[in-house]
């Protein structure tokens, strides 16, 4: 039990960073339009109460969100020039 709460412990401050990441980078000039564009699109799909596919319907509900998100912020992120990016990750992983 104390495995998975030290894990988990270190997802949630992983995603906090992550989310520190992505506010950064939505911040940098140097960002291009179509990564903000798609960073926004990844925060209203996250804070929405409307799914693609209910989350009433078992695995497949919860499945959308779990990949979903993941493939806009690789996208986002993606589109970022490395140096921008790199700037950006060690600002937030090296603190």
């Amino acid at each position: 039990m104390r495995l998975k709460r030290i894990k988990l412990k270190e997802i949630k401050d992983d995603a906090k960073k992550y989310i520190e990441l992505c506010r950064l980078l939505y911040a940098d000039s140097r960002t291009p339009r179509i990564a903000k564009i798609i960073l926004w699109i990844a925060t209203g799909y996250a804070l929405s109460p409307i799914d693609l596919i209910p989350d009433f319907i078992p695995v497949i509900g919860y499945l959308d969100d779990v990949l979903i998100l993941p493939i806009l912020l690789y996208l986002a992120i993606k589109s970022v020039p490395k140096n921008v990016y790199m700037e950006n990750y060690n600002q937030v992983f090296r603190n």
